[in-house]
């Protein structure tokens, strides 16, 4: 077995919790005010905006159950969440409508962001839908499919020559925004959302899809599944189901190694404390578990030829972690699906 579980992390460190729901303002007028039924439901389906179709608990992302010609253990339920179902195909629209909605751009003002894609595309998106101004700075090695999207979306794309695992956080396209939002040289033209440092990011899965899940299981829920990436999802996520009920296991998954094309995921393994995640709350994690490239890309081809759904590779680490690890296979198992496989058919073809 490839998918190796890791020692759990040191009790000394600590984060900060989310003692209220940020104050936000909204970005489109709300359609819930004006065309509701009796039922409190949207009966048109008609919206101001596209914004407004973003996911909540009362409008959740869909869930699939894994049949047994993928997962055959008859007392182990594993369910999907399609996060790519997302309006603008992913589950940084969560991420990035919250850190818009905490922000208050002077005229004038651009949006900048560091992305490996996902992010990048939501927030552009976004950002359109209000008239506002992005610049977005990817990882040269970021899928080309990405790129190509953030460019139909009119974004000024940052292209640097950075890993799509780096190490120090100051360096690539993190270290290029920090320097456009600090320069004394563009007057504060330029405003970062920082989705690697800010609370905002939990928030949204706190509030949102946590939530979501809970509801969608009826409670019935033994263990979480997510990468870990900024740590916005697992975090946010894992604190509301641990205070729901803490005996569900948090499991984050991370690459293998530090060299890997798990575009959005971060091996967090042996790394200093001053290069962690700001935000991953390493407490909420029961395991950590690790994938290889080749186990991740195998396990989305091989969700899409046996089920139908198409998914992202970084799914597919995921999936190949809740059917494979060395865990106890009973229960009830939930696993996020970031995005779809649209963004990365170059990046499949190694493997086809």
């Amino acid at each position: 077995m490839s998918a190796h579980s890791q020692k759990k992390f040191p009790d000394t460190y600590n984060t900060r919790p989310i003692d209220a729901v940020a104050e936000v303002t909204t970005l489109a007028r709300d359609w819930r005010a004006d065309n509701l039924d009796g039922k409190g439901q949207n009966d048109s389906r008609v919206y101001d905006s596209i914004v407004d179709l973003a996911p909540d608990p009362d409008n959740p992302t869909p869930m699939v159950r894994l049949s047994d010609r993928i997962n055959s253990h008859a007392d182990y339920e594993v369910l999907v969440k399609l996060e790519g179902m997302n309006p603008f195909g992913s589950i940084k629209d969560r991420t990035a409508l919250y850190m818009l909605r905490g922000l208050k751009l002077r005229a004038g003002q651009t949006l900048v962001e560091p992305s490996a894609g996902n992010t990048g595309v939501a927030l552009a998106a976004m950002a359109n839908a209000q008239n506002t101004p992005v610049e977005i700075a990817v990882p040269d090695g970021a899928p080309e499919e990405q790129k190509a999207l953030l460019n139909f979306l009119g974004v000024e794309l940052i292209e640097v020559e950075d890993e799509l695992c780096p190490i120090f956080p100051s360096e690539g396209a993190r270290g290029v925004v920090k320097s456009m939002v600090e320069s004394e040289a563009y007057g504060g033209k330029y405003v970062s959302p920082n989705q690697y440092e800010s609370e905002l990011n939990v928030e949204a899965h706190y509030r949102t899809t946590g939530p979501e899940i809970w509801k969608q299981t009826n409670g019935e829920i033994d263990y979480f599944f997510a990468g870990i990436g900024t740590g916005g999802t697992i975090s946010g996520v894992g604190k509301f189901l641990k205070e729901k009920n803490p005996n569900i296991k948090i499991i984050g998954v991370e690459p293998a190694s530090r060299q890997h094309t798990l575009s959005g995921l971060k091996r967090i393994t042996d790394l200093p404390d001053e290069h962690f995640p700001k935000i991953l709350d390493r407490d909420l994690l029961d395991d950590l578990i690790s994938v290889t490239d080749e186990e991740a890309y195998r396990a989305g081809i091989e969700v899409a030829r046996k089920e139908g759904i198409m998914v992202g590779p970084t799914t597919g680490a995921v999936l190949h972690a809740a059917l494979h690890a060395d865990l106890p296979r009973n229960g009830k198992a939930v696993l996020i699906s970031a995005d779809n496989a649209a963004k990365y058919v170059s990046a499949y073809a190694k493997y086809l």
